[in-house]
């Protein structure tokens, strides 16, 4: 995406019904009809169609004609919309803090062992830090694993992952926010993420959910699942 059309995808998402839509849809991993995207942020039909064309003009959303669920209705076939290959990660005035990352990326890989070791400690303490903020905020108590699970989908959501749940144990990240430095050193940032998230888990006091390294092409490394209890633990 060119800085021009990037900075025309930011001003779209301006509009609170765009973003939410937008979203929306890039979390449901599949086609999603206008009445759908209308009924998550709480629009009419109408208006909503509206809002999801500007998204498809700005180059965010593709649009075309699928019959729902693989069944043909009597009637027009619905008009259904998923996300475009595009990363709007932008500011304004444009910011490459890329750049200082992929530098600070290779001191570390050119410093060994003693430097990885402190990045992953840092990734761990500042997962924690997040989480403990988290836990003083909604004071939740106690968490069980599908408790834990909906709360941490919600704080991950934040951070800029695309969090799903493919059963209630199990939380998947279907995006990698990292994915350019992963590409180039994946042992190192995957390790990190797997620390930050840890990390996470542990500010949280998560204790029934774990942080496990499972790589998959175009996905976040880390997935988080509910532990295994004991059969004789309370």
């Amino acid at each position: 995406m060119t800085s021009a059309s990037a900075i025309g995808a930011v001003a779209v998402l301006d509009d609170e019904s765009r973003r939410g839509m937008y979203w929306f849809i890039r979390r449901a991993r599949r086609p999603v009809t206008r009445d759908e995207a209308a009924a998550e942020v709480g629009i009419s039909r109408k208006l909503a169609a509206f809002h999801l064309d500007k998204l498809v003009d700005a180059g965010l959303l593709r649009a075309r004609y699928e019959a729902v669920g693989g069944v043909r209705r009597v009637g027009r076939t619905p008009k259904v919309y998923e996300p475009a290959e595009t990363d709007v990660r932008v500011s304004i005035p444009e910011r490459r803090y890329e750049i200082l990352a992929e530098i600070l990326m290779a001191a570390v890989l050119a410093a060994g062992d003693d430097a990885r070791a402190s990045a992953v400690l840092e990734a761990a303490r500042r997962g924690a830090e997040l989480g403990d903020a988290e836990r003083d905020r909604r004071k939740p108590g106690r968490l069980g694993p599908e408790r834990a699970l909906t709360l941490i989908q919600a704080l991950l959501a934040d951070q800029g992952f695309e969090p799903g749940r493919p059963e209630p144990a199990c939380l998947r990240l279907h995006n990698c926010p990292f994915h350019p430095l992963a590409a180039s050193a994946p042992e190192l940032v995957c390790g990190l993420n797997h620390a930050y998230l840890s990390g996470i888990l542990d500010g949280l006091g998560a204790d029934t959910v774990e942080a496990v390294l499972v790589p998959r092409p175009g996905e976040c490394c880390v997935e988080l699942r509910g532990r295994r209890i004991d059969a004789g633990a309370e």
